[in-house]
């Protein structure tokens, strides 16, 4: 099977976990009846608040609580894979965990990643984000297999870092997720052209779901769900609305582009400067 339908959810999330909860799924509902075999929702599916205090309060138990259970039966009960693209939760230590999950149609998580890079920036207009004082950034990149292919994992502010992307797709990944609460400021600038970028650098799909509007705690999200294939075209972008942004893959594009140029083989050792 090499062309399949995915949808990715895009939304507007608050600070109230289980109105998220009752949206993600009425969405993800939506998505599999209309043909979506794979469908995947943005980093902080279920809670989103621009306070770190707040969402250290907020954060799941270490197994993904009553929430997580909930997600893997729907995606068992529509018999879809599921990709949440980040719950926040509880770690042995202050900080929290950003951890996306890869859930298969029979309701288990094959697969989970924890963020890697931290963003902890000083935005155009001054308003100063540190991640890293209530994240605790992952250490393990995560490739794995799928129905259609193999898929890497990453999340948001990991865009940035086109060596983990290098590293999936020259561990084997035809697709790569970046599920995103991308700033609106950096969004303008930089989303479209990151993606298309990572895709183009590594012949695969990248599949990005997107969190848009504005937020409680003074946070605001750029939105455009993206979907580019191989080729660094843009199949679908889901504006600045939520909804649910729908493309067809088809995997016989991967191994066509690297055919072309196969840029994965042709890394070369050097000396640094």
């Amino acid at each position: 099977m090499t062309i399949f339908k995915l949808a990715c959810i895009q939304t507007n999330t608050g600070n109230d976990l289980a109105a998220n909860l009752a949206t993600v799924s009425g969405m993800v509902r939506e998505a599999a009846a209309n043909g979506a075999t794979f469908v995947l929702t943005p980093e902080y599916t279920l809670m989103m608040d621009g306070s770190g205090r707040v969402m250290r309060e907020q954060a799941l138990p270490a197994d993904g609580g009553t929430p997580l259970v909930e997600l893997r039966a729907l995606a068992q009960q529509l018999g879809i894979w599921l990709l949440i693209g980040s719950l926040t939760l509880r770690t042995q230590e202050e900080r929290i965990a950003n951890r996306s999950f890869l859930i298969n149609s029979s309701g288990d998580v094959v697969a989970s990643y924890d963020k890697i890079h931290m963003f902890d920036v000083t935005l155009p207009d001054g308003k100063v984000i540190r991640e890293s004082s209530a994240y605790r950034p992952g250490e393990r990149a995560v490739v794995t297999d799928t129905p259609w292919g193999k898929l890497g994992m990453t999340v948001c502010y990991d865009l940035r870092f086109p060596a983990l992307f290098r590293l999936l797709a020259q561990a084997g990944a035809q697709m790569i997720t970046v599920p995103s609460s991308f700033q609106r400021q950096t969004g303008k600038a930089h989303w479209h052209a990151l993606l298309q970028a990572r895709a183009i650098e590594n012949g695969c799909y990248i599949i990005a779901p997107a969190m848009c509007g504005d937020h409680a705690g003074n946070r605001q999200t750029y939105g455009h769900t993206l979907v580019v294939n191989p080729w660094g075209e843009v199949v679908a972008d889901g504006g600045d609305a939520p909804g649910i942004v729908y493309a067809e893959i088809d995997m016989a594009r991967v191994a066509k582009v690297r055919g072309m140029i196969p840029s994965l083989t042709h890394d070369r050792a050097f000396d640094r400067p």
